[in-house]
């Protein structure tokens, strides 16, 4: 072995596949506005492009089949009397989204049946799309729109009044307002819906309670001048955030939900190129990718032990200023895809980049397409303003790959998330095995995971210290344990004087040695019974024998105190053993899981 450890992971050689231009979405006219939004949603079905349009303010969706070079003239969602800013698809209906406009006021529409940008008709007769809902309220530029992922019918608005409005789409009415006070620059949701993190243009990270209408935490975030983004990491009681020091560097940032005064391990510097950072997270696989704005790179790295592992970077000369990641229902397994980014470029066209697992497997591979989040919400508007919590219930990929359709899987559902709470409710623990402190201590005690089992504290691995020790002692010595003169708990005061021949005591005998004291605290004249003595006598356990000599019971009291300082001897070179034993093993177990992540 060259001591160079490298880290067992699934994802390690993910690449980002690009695309023909024939294939990308040609002829586009991306919105050249300066306001800080990714100007690309999608779903598995459409794109959503904010436009660049005259006459008020437009977006385009394009259908993901429709590939290749778009005519002059398409339909176009037209109705906001100012630029577009934002735009979000409902993630329980493909043919519904939201927008978010210059001129104060959010609209709602629904995508035609059959809708295409290629019809065909005269250009001249083509029709744009109307609203179907719009929402007023706010008095100055919404920036930002964000359906709830948990509850039907919720969209979270940011304006530029400093506020963040929630509202229930279906009664047409805003019932929420959070007072921010400054700008909002991103805004995320938590996986069951009921917190919301915002970063904003004063430098602080609030973490909402979205019902209460206040913070749960309100703190300092990045400190650069520039903008700061935030995504929630799923189901986890984790976020992240990205943004730039007072030197401009960019930052990357782990945050704890329950203790969020500082980033887990602090600020991560990453470089010093001066475009925002967008971050997006992949639940599936724990991996969060940034896509720099106004460069052509993607990062991307995978979380474990609440740190970020860098992975790769799809590099490319083609800067992007817009892009959006594709929900996990919408990838293509049969090509071991694990996400897919819709990137703009030059403001003419939009790019997908596949990203890859590198497998040869034609089946479908179940470790990299865990069960995902359907189309079914899990509660209703109205129950959600009640204070109802719930993750929405989650589908087979494998019935995708096999093109059942959407299948849902009972039970992931109702896995609690610790999101929900501050501190998640402990879970009955069995009893340790013996090598469970070995193939647990590389994992982190002070900060476990939501979604994996903890690991055990160091209080537990003291616990299970004495299990290990007795199994090593079984293996080495099973049949001289059972022959040592030392067990015998009925006569914990009666001492065996040991014979030349006995064999040394294993580490077995530790419980005689923790009686030591009470042994010392008897009278120097009480006798101890020879081994001859061991065999069956007429006189009862409790008869005391006949007390021999004073010189007698010096010898026998000399040769007990020789023999406990062998056993303290012998027990301490058994640790040091143990110690190094348990460090061989550790070595093995990560050998082998890095062997198995080899073969596949």
């Amino acid at each position: 072995m060259s001591g160079r450890f490298v880290r067992s992971s699934k994802y390690r050689h993910v690449f980002g596949r690009p695309t023909r231009k024939d294939q990308c979405y040609d002829n586009l006219r991306v919105s050249r506005n300066a306001w800080d939004t990714n100007l690309v949603k999608v779903n598995p079905r459409y794109l959503s492009v904010n436009w660049e349009a005259g006459g008020g303010g437009a977006f385009a969706v394009i259908p993901l089949s429709e590939r290749g070079r778009l005519p002059e003239r398409i339909p176009l969602f037209r109705g906001h009397t100012a630029v577009v800013l934002d735009t979000d698809w409902n993630p329980f209906n493909d043919d519904l989204l939201a927008s978010g406009s210059d001129d104060g006021r959010v609209y709602l529409w629904r995508v035609p049946e059959g809708f295409t940008v290629n019809p065909d008709i005269d250009s001249d007769d083509i029709q744009d799309i109307a609203p179907v809902g719009k929402l007023s309220g706010h008095p100055k530029k919404v920036g930002h729109v964000l359906f709830n992922p948990a509850a039907e019918n919720i969209l979270a608005t940011a304006s530029g009044d400093y506020t963040v409005k929630i509202w229930d789409i279906e009664a047409g009415a805003s019932k929420l307002t959070l007072n921010v006070g400054d700008i909002v620059q991103s805004q995320s949701w938590s996986a069951n819906g009921s917190l919301l993190v915002t970063t904003s243009r004063d430098k602080k990270l609030r973490v909402w309670d979205v019902r209460q209408e206040r913070p749960a935490h309100e703190g300092p975030g990045h400190t650069g001048a520039k903008n700061s983004r935030s995504v929630w990491l799923g189901e986890r009681d984790r976020f992240a955030t990205t943004g730039f020091s007072k030197m401009s560097d960019r930052q990357l940032a782990l945050w704890d939900m329950r203790s969020p005064q500082l980033p887990i391990d602090g600020f991560k510097t990453l470089d010093s190129i001066s475009g925002v950072c967008m971050p997006f997270w992949d639940d599936g696989t724990q991996c969060l990718y940034l896509a720099g704005r106004g460069d052509g790179n993607i990062r991307y790295y995978e979380l474990e032990n609440d740190k970020f592992e860098y992975l790769s970077e799809y590099k490319s000369g083609d800067p992007q200023r817009g892009i959006a990641f594709m929900p996990k229902r919408g990838v293509d397994m049969h090509d071991n895809e694990i996400t897919r980014a819709f990137k703009t470029v030059n403001d003419t066209y939009i790019e997908p980049i596949s990203f890859i697992v590198p497998r040869r497997a034609e089946s479908f591979q179940d470790d990299i397409y865990p069960p995902t989040i359907g189309v079914t919400p899990a509660m209703n508007a109205s129950e959600w303003f009640s204070g109802k919590e719930a993750i929405p219930p989650k589908i087979s990929m494998g019935s995708l790959y096999d093109g059942q359709g959407l299948k849902e899987v009972t039970g992931i559902q109702d896995k609690p998330t610790s999101s929900l709470s501050t501190e998640s409710k402990p879970e009955p623990k069995p009893e340790p095995k013996p090598a469970s402190p070995v193939k647990k201590a590389p994992e982190p005690v002070s900060e476990p995971t939501p979604v994996a089992k903890p690991a055990p504290s160091m209080k537990d691995q003291g616990a299970s210290m004495a299990a290990m020790v007795n199994k090593f002692a079984d293996d080495e010595e099973p049949e001289k344990v059972v022959e040592s003169s030392f067990d015998e708990p009925s006569k914990p005061v009666e001492r065996s004087t040991r014979s030349p021949g006995t064999s040394s005591p294993s580490v077995k005998a530790s419980p005689f040695i923790q009686k030591e004291d009470p042994i010392k605290a008897q009278s120097p004249t009480t006798a101890s019974p020879t081994t001859a003595e061991r065999s069956p006598a007429p006189s009862s356990p409790s008869t005391q024998p006949t007390a021999p000599s004073s010189t007698t019971g010096s010898v026998s009291t000399d040769t007990v105190q020789r023999e406990i300082s062998a056993i303290k001897d012998l027990i301490a070179e058994q640790t040091k053993t143990i110690a190094s034993q348990a460090q061989q093993v550790s070595k093995l177990t990560s050998e082998i899981e890095s062997l198995k992540a080899q073969l596949g």
